[in-house]
């Protein structure tokens, strides 16, 4: 596979997931709510259900398998007790996988979740002793859950009675998390691994970008907003064949990646959540699309226009133009259109290089365009990861797929800003925080262990 990537070919990765975005504006806002840190009105009252981020990435340490990662729950504060953080129980939390690019889904991995409270009248404890094993008596809060994997052909259960990694109470509830943490791996029977449990907020930014675009000066940079922060995290490692369109990673290398959030509607479920590429809803939906973007299947996208011309003239570049005098590339952006509606390949528009469109399937029919996060699983693990991803030159990285540790704020910010077609960075154009607080694993599921130290510390 050819993978010359020239500057046009990397002009707007940063307004990325924009593209996906913008395809949404004529959908009703009753349908459902929203995802994605508290990025849409409706679901930043109701966390439990809100889908915060999506990775997507060769496994690093077993490169004939891919590593797929969503969570949940925004900003868990660790010592949020005395209920602290389960996943809802009639509901679904889904990672869906389109590998022949028709947008339609081909593969579901759906994790359900019930409760075991054995608190009732005589505590108000999460757990009355040091837990040292998931099975402990001690811990009076436990949630189980049941993983399937849906077909066109049908459904298979993967994981019948898994135990959920219970939050991160504190150093004396819990004296060895990491304990727990490897006894809720559960193995799969292709050979794969999923987990289910509480970890680092991994997500590591400078949130007062919405604070006019860090305070109208670059002032406000250099503080991550995540740090110290949890989430809840579902997480499934199998071979790139489980994945691959007819089972054949070699002929069809390229899959789009979506994660999504079910809620209980009486007899039926109701997407509520929706979350493919980072940052899509949060800054290219206008607020009063928020809450129906969150709400559509990927399957619809083309179908809308008014978030697609938010994409093709993008309000960041706007913003950037009135607030710092950078001048992003002309309108329209049709290049943001292939990155992330269609995949970048040289037969789907301006950019001359074949990188992550399933069009580069061999089995694939007609591409139907689609917001995705669209993953190459015949790259291999890159030895020196650029944390700019593609635009740095790593063609591992975002928007190639996405690992935990690509900084998609800054690559947005740069590319939205012409960094890619001009070949040079925007000098200070970035939130300063260029990593995790805390370091990545070196095995699955690689997201780090969730802290147990409150966040204000003053």
């Amino acid at each position: 596979m050819e993978l010359r990537i020239n500057r046009r070919a990397l002009v707007g990765l940063g307004l990325a997931a924009a593209v996906a975005a913008s395809s949404l504006a004529v959908l009703r806002t009753d349908s459902g709510t929203a995802s994605s840190h508290r990025e849409a009105p409706m679901i930043s009252g109701d966390p439990l259900h809100d889908n915060t981020d999506v990775y997507a990435f060769v496994s690093p340490d077993k490169a004939d398998t891919v590593t797929l990662i969503a969570n949940w729950i925004p900003f868990e504060e660790p010592n949020g007790g005395p209920n602290f953080y389960p996943f809802a129980e009639k509901s679904r939390y889904n990672i869906k996988i389109d590998n022949d690019g028709d947008a339609v889904t081909d593969i579901t991995y759906q994790w359900t979740f019930r409760n075991e409270d054995k608190r009732g009248n005589t505590t108000f404890l999460y757990n009355n002793g040091p837990v040292t094993s998931l099975d402990d008596p001690n811990l009076l809060f436990r949630q189980r859950y049941t993983l399937k994997r849906i077909t066109p052909d049908g459904s298979k259960t993967l994981v019948d009675n898994g135990i959920v990694a219970p939050s991160n109470v504190g150093a004396a509830s819990m004296p060895n998390y990491g304990t727990l943490r490897n006894q809720s791996i559960k193995s799969l029977p292709n050979g794969g691994k999923t987990f289910a449990g509480q970890s680092d907020e991994a997500f590591f930014l400078d949130l007062r970008v919405f604070d006019l675009l860090y305070g109208g000066n670059l002032s406000e940079v250099g503080q991550d907003t995540t740090k110290g922060y949890n989430v809840n995290t579902v997480a499934i490692q199998v071979p790139a064949t489980d994945l691959a369109l007819k089972g054949d990673a070699k002929r069809n290398p390229v899959i789009g990646v979506c994660s999504t959030t079910d809620k209980s509607n009486g007899d039926s479920f109701v997407q509520v959540s929706r979350l493919c590429n980072p940052l899509v809803n949060e800054l290219v939906a206008p607020a009063g699309l928020k809450d129906a973007f969150n709400a559509l299947d990927p399957s619809k996208d083309a179908d809308v226009k008014a978030l697609v011309d938010r994409v093709t003239d993008p309000e960041v570049a706007r913003l950037l133009q009135a607030l710092y005098g950078i001048k992003a590339p002309a309108t329209p952006r049709a290049d943001l259109v292939e990155i992330f509606l269609t995949g970048i390949a040289k037969q789907n528009g301006p950019i001359k290089a074949d990188l992550n469109s399933q069009v580069l399937n061999k089995d694939a029919g007609k591409l139907r365009p689609s917001e995705q996060l669209r993953l190459n699983m015949s790259i291999p693990p890159t030895k020196s990861p650029n944390r700019l991803g593609v635009l740095g030159g790593d063609l591992q990285g975002f928007p190639n797929g996405r690992r935990l540790a690509d900084d998609v704020v800054d690559i947005e910010l740069q590319a939205v800003a012409g960094a890619a077609q001009s070949g040079k960075l925007v000098p200070g154009l970035t939130d300063k925080v260029d990593k995790n607080d805390k370091p990545f694993l070196q095995t699955f599921p690689y997201i780090p262990l969730p802290s147990n130290v409150a966040v204000n510390q003053r």
